[in-house]
């Protein structure tokens, strides 16, 4: 079974409770938007690349705001539901359907921004995802992501399915430093996720060509938990250096 199976039957799902469709860029569920944290540029007349659409808000946020947006997803439920959304916003929104890992219909140096909310958690090879990213960019440009955190991957409490409290003291339940692949269950499907510590990030990031400027860990902005906390997500900004 892979992920894209596993989203294709979610989509529906995540896109009502985990996605909805918003006026601003967002990082994710629980995470401030990009009104707080303003990552994202000017994007009027900008081509601008998004890698795993999911249901298209963030997609159609950035096509409103004047950018040329060409957004790609592996599921083809997902694309659907965005192609209905850019549609009933009168946006025009370029989706393609593929891996994230697979551009090379994207001709080099052709795009001015990039963001990928979620996603690269579930790539197996990220250093060939950020090369094709690099290519794809301008010099100068920024790419902006969320992955999974590591911290957030390792430490566990029961909770209930869906959204319920958190319940019961935090525990350490897998190495931090374990990034072999994991399974994690949600929407009632399983999808393979690949943690990597902050360090294998930076290397990463180093390696494609990338300078990291921003990265930040936000605190869940949730007000329905019981118990501590750690991050669920981290964000990062980083600049293509050079061709």
């Amino acid at each position: 079974m892979t992920n894209t199976e596993s989203w294709d039957r979610a989509a529906s799902h995540y896109v009502a409770e985990r996605h909805p469709h918003s006026v601003r860029i967002s990082y994710g569920r629980d995470l401030p938007d990009d009104a707080e944290l303003r990552l994202v540029p000017n994007l009027r007349d900008k081509r601008v690349l998004e890698l795993g659409c999911g249901g298209g808000s963030n997609a159609v946020v950035m096509a409103k705001a004047g950018a040329k947006v060409i957004a790609i997803d592996a599921s083809l439920s997902m694309l659907e539901i965005a192609e209905s959304h850019a549609s009933a916003n009168k946006t025009k929104v370029e989706f393609h359907h593929g891996d994230l890992a697979e551009l090379a219909w994207l001709r080099a140096e052709s795009v001015e921004f990039a963001l990928s909310v979620g996603v690269l958690a579930e790539v197996e090879d990220l250093d060939r995802a950020l090369r094709q990213i690099h290519r794809v960019l301008r010099a100068g440009s920024s790419f902006v992501f969320t992955h999974a955190h590591p911290t957030g991957l390792c430490c566990r409490n029961d909770y209930a399915i869906d959204g319920g409290l958190s319940l019961g003291a935090l525990e350490v339940r897998r190495s931090y430093f374990d990034e072999s692949a994991m399974i994690v269950t949600e929407f009632e499907e399983t999808f393979r996720y690949y943690p990597r510590t902050v360090a294998t990030l930076f290397a990463a990031l180093g390696r494609a060509g990338f300078a990291v400027d921003t990265l930040l860990e936000p605190e869940p902005v949730r007000t329905s938990t019981i118990g501590p906390e750690v991050p669920a997500s981290i964000i990062i900004r980083a600049k293509k250096l050079g061709n």
